[in-house]
């Protein structure tokens, strides 16, 4: 059975649901940079292992990064899954785990990479947003797709009510992803492209506002 890793600065909404979500791999341990962060405790109270790497306590982005490297190796994992990381990673570093290191981000990249994803998908007036799931590579939010979402845009939608729709189906994919790999459904190729031998299916288009 694989084994994943995963990374929190804060509440860990997605790693909670991570947790919750029956995958067919073990989740080996949580870890984050901030000894605050409260997903912490929730992983604690399921029996996984926890650790916390301050970032604080390092000089640099580079020093962090090798700490943090330490500390996810001691685990040995097939995949390390970013849930609410919120630190830049190293070259380096993203290049150590090429084909292991899954983000999710909340927009259709890659459209809006970055922070304040909803703010900016309101003020241009889009019809359709939604979030990612992407092996991560050196240039920012820019990696392989693996799996998006999308919700319509409703017209009294505020950032908050937005993102709500929005982490809901984060939530699914990340999961979703998640299996995926651990099933070997899907790979990124040495082309750094995503490979898979699952069937495509058309689904539901989506359109927003709804034709009549």
């Amino acid at each position: 059975m694989k084994s994943i890793v995963i990374l929190i600065s804060g509440r860990g909404s997605n790693m909670q649901a991570l947790l919750e979500a029956n995958l067919p791999c073990r989740i080996a341990a949580v870890i984050s940079n901030r000894a605050d962060a409260q997903g912490l405790e929730i992983a604690r109270a399921r029996g996984i292992p926890t650790a916390v790497v301050p970032h604080r306590d390092y000089a640099d982005r580079a020093s962090f990064d090798t700490a943090l490297a330490a500390a996810i190796d001691r685990h040995a994992p097939d995949v390390i899954a970013l849930a609410g990381f919120m630190r830049i990673l190293t070259d380096q570093f993203v290049e150590r785990y090429r084909g292991k290191l899954i983000n999710i981000h909340p927009s259709l990249l890659p459209a809006y990479p970055g922070i304040d994803t909803h703010e900016r998908a309101l003020q241009d007036g889009i019809k359709i947003h939604g979030c990612t799931v992407h092996f991560v590579t050196p240039t920012l939010d820019h990696g392989p797709i693996i799996i998006q979402a999308a919700v319509p845009v409703m017209r009294d939608d505020t950032p908050q009510t937005l993102s709500v729709r929005v982490l809901r189906e984060e939530h699914r994919i990340y999961t979703q992803a998640i299996r995926w790999l651990c099933r070997d459904q899907v790979w990124l190729n040495e082309q750094g492209r995503i490979s898979s031998n699952r069937l495509e299916q058309p689904g539901a288009t989506l359109i927003s506002p709804g034709v009549e």
